[in-house]
Parts: structure tokens; C-alpha cells; sequence
């Protein structure tokens, strides 16, 4: 028991000499994610990479410059699905956009993007309710691959059933295949989408703010950080957003305990759904 707590331990200080690593070569920082978390994916890294050690993984970071792209692989997150939480959706479209009908051009910023399944979800919903021409969207992460997945526009057929049923139950306004087309096993998704669309990397735990937004949905991202970086993600949310403007975060998710808290009201409690306040 003594020796197990004492690897344990080692592993622990290899972790953190780790992600140090990442930080100071790379400039990538998962220093402030849940230890929990990042100690798992990290796992699972050193096991399907072939190294015995955080430690040999380390070395070969410093060394190897194409082991970075194989590292965040595993530390980001990059599971997703079109219209998850058809509620949410449904409430955006139900209650936000009629706000958002009022202002001659509209700015939404999707943090934390992934594969951007999120992304065409909103550009989707903003074409149907004829807002998508004066909406500029910005889509975030901190994976190179990740955006260049989003940018591409391309998922596995597979998943289609289940993106269909969740734009059904979000309140679409028109058939899902009218946005793709399906070849090889694979549908690509209309380039029209991403006419109105920056890609961007950005880092919520190094990076500044994007001004004047008056949509931020960052959804399933806040739960991997720890709190101190909860608050500087939620500060960054706060200072990037219009008066009045809204924010949605995860169902896991919450402002109630952050610093900012006070900086918002509830718009939609039970989907997450804030409002940044007018004072």
C-alpha cells in the first residue's frame, strides 16, 4: 500500500513537470485543468503512445516537435454531436433570438469549438430563423486539428441519425439533409455555412477577451478546469459580452459559485442560459 501511494506520488510530480513542459516550449497550458481529468487523459496517452513513464513522454515533448499534435489529441476534448441538448437550442431559439432580432448585426463567439458540430448547429438555427446574414460567428479552441476539422465541414454518415433527431427536438425549421450532402460514408456540409464564420485559435486560460459579443456559448469546457480558471474563463465571458448579452454554458456547469456570478442574471435557468446585466 506504502509503494502504490508512493508511485502515485512520482506520477503526480511527473504529471505536473509535464504539463510545465507543454507550457514553457509550446505555450499551451493545462496547468489549471482538474488534476483528475488531465491525470486520466494522460493515461491513456502513455499507454497508446508506447511510453512507460510521464517522464519519457516528457522528454520526447521537448525533443519532438510532431509529439505535440499526438498530446493534444488526448488533452483536449473533442466530443461533441450537432444540436446536443435539443433544449438548449430550443431555448435559444425560442428566447434568445427574439432579443438578438433587435440589433443590426450580431456577434456570436462558440469557445471551445472541437470538431464543430456546435458551430454548424447555431449557423443552422440563425439561417433558419433569418438572422445568419448579419451574424458574424467566431469559433475557438486551442487544437489546431480540432478547427481544422471544423473548418472542413465533414462528419461520418454514422452520426447523421442521431443529428437529425437532436435539430428535430430542437425546433428546425426545415430537414437537416438540406444542409449536406452524404458520399463515402461521410457528408460534407454546405461551404454556405462557413461563409460567415472566423476560425480562431484562442486559449480561454491565456488569452484575451473578444469584445462586443452578444452570444458566448461555451458548453462542457468549464467542467475540465479548475476553479481559479472557471473564474478567469467566466471574467474573460463577462468582459467579451455586450450589455444584455447572453451566455450559455453545459448542463454540469454553473455561475453560481464564481466571483462573477453577480455580473449575470438567469434567463433560462434549467438550460444554463445567462444574461450579462445592463448596469
Amino acid at each position: 500500500m506504502t509503494e502504490m501511494l508512493a508511485s502515485e506520488k512520482i506520477e503526480d510530480i511527473e504529471i505536473r513537470l509535464l504539463l510545465e513542459a507543454l507550457f514553457l516550449k509550446y505555450h499551451y497550458d493545462f496547468r489549471s485543468y482538474a488534476m483528475a481529468s488531465i491525470k486520466r487523459r494522460l493515461k491513456q496517452a502513455r499507454e497508446q503512445l508506447g511510453f512507460t513513464t510521464f517522464s519519457a513522454m516528457q522528454e520526447s515533448l521537448l525533443r519532438d516537435p510532431d509529439m505535440l499534435p499526438q498530446m493534444l489529441r488526448f488533452l483536449t476534448v473533442q466530443v461533441s454531436e450537432m444540436f446536443r441538448d435539443p433544449s438548449y437550442f430550443k431555448a435559444i431559439r425560442e428566447k434568445v433570438v427574439p432579443h438578438l432580432r433587435t440589433y443590426p448585426s450580431i456577434k456570436v463567439w462558440i469557445a471551445g469549438c472541437s470538431g464543430g458540430e456546435e458551430l454548424y448547429s447555431l449557423v443552422i438555427l440563425f439561417r433558419e430563423e433569418g438572422l445568419e446574414e448579419r451574424t458574424l460567428f467566431y469559433a475557438t479552441d486551442i487544437n489546431p486539428e480540432a478547427l481544422k476539422t471544423a473548418e472542413a465541414g465533414i462528419f461520418a454518415l454514422d452520426r447523421l441519425q442521431l443529428f437529425t433527431e437532436n435539430h428535430r427536438r430542437s425546433g428546425g425549421k426545415s430537414s437537416l439533409s438540406d444542409y449536406y450532402q452524404a458520399a463515402y460514408g461521410k457528408v460534407t456540409f454546405d461551404k454556405t455555412l462557413r461563409r460567415n464564420v472566423v476560425f480562431a485559435d484562442h486559449s480561454l486560460v491565456t488569452d484575451a477577451v473578444f469584445a462586443e459579443m452578444h452570444l458566448i456559448s461555451c458548453r462542457n469546457v468549464l467542467i475540465y478546469f479548475d476553479r481559479d480558471l472557471q473564474d478567469r474563463a467566466l471574467g474573460l465571458f463577462k468582459d467579451s459580452l455586450a450589455r444584455k448579452g447572453f451566455l450559455g454554458l453545459g448542463a454540469k456547469e454553473s455561475l453560481r459559485f464564481s466571483r462573477h456570478a453577480g455580473a449575470f442574471e438567469d434567463f433560462v435557468r434549467e438550460e444554463k442560459l445567462y444574461q450579462r446585466r445592463g448596469d
